[in-house]
């Protein structure tokens, strides 16, 4: 329990997550990025299965998710993928929240080493803030201006 912003953060295997928790996240993820941004994608991408799953909750409220991919399955380094927050919950400091947290359980799942992202261009900033450096050219995925990213 992070007792700033009062968050419970869960990191999990797929295998272990409930069927609560996976609901939770899938539905987040959609409402994020399916009906928000309306990007029509397919986001079961067969790769979750093989990710731990960052939850943070506050109450019985998930309120940003993310998955930690391991080195080779997405790209060579290491990944944290599906970075959402609730549109409720901006604002509050949980964003900042996810993606540190989400670092150090990388690193504890993973060992030490780069962590690569595909971020949002409008993103770019934010990461910035904990390290990530651009490590290639703008390209659209989906109808949005992504970027990799790459924290040394």
């Amino acid at each position: 329990m992070n007792s700033e912003t009062g968050q419970l953060s869960i990191c999990k295997p797929f295998e272990t997550l409930t069927p609560y928790e996976l609901y939770d996240l899938l539905r987040l993820r959609s409402e994020v990025f399916v009906v928000e941004q309306t990007c029509v994608f397919l986001d079961l991408d067969n790769k979750d299965q093989y990710c731990h799953h960052l939850l943070l909750y506050k109450e019985q409220t998930l309120t940003a998710t993310a998955r930690l991919v391991p080195p080779g399955l997405y790209y060579p380094e290491m990944s944290i993928g599906r970075i959402v927050t609730s549109p409720a919950a901006r604002g509050t400091g949980v964003g900042k929240q996810l993606v540190a947290t989400a670092i150090t359980e990388c690193y504890r799942l993973f060992g030490s080493g780069p962590i690569k992202i595909g971020a949002q261009l409008y993103a770019q900033k934010f990461y910035e803030s904990f390290g990530f450096v651009q490590a290639g050219e703008v390209y659209d995925e989906d109808g949005i201006d992504h970027i990799e990213m790459i924290k040394p």
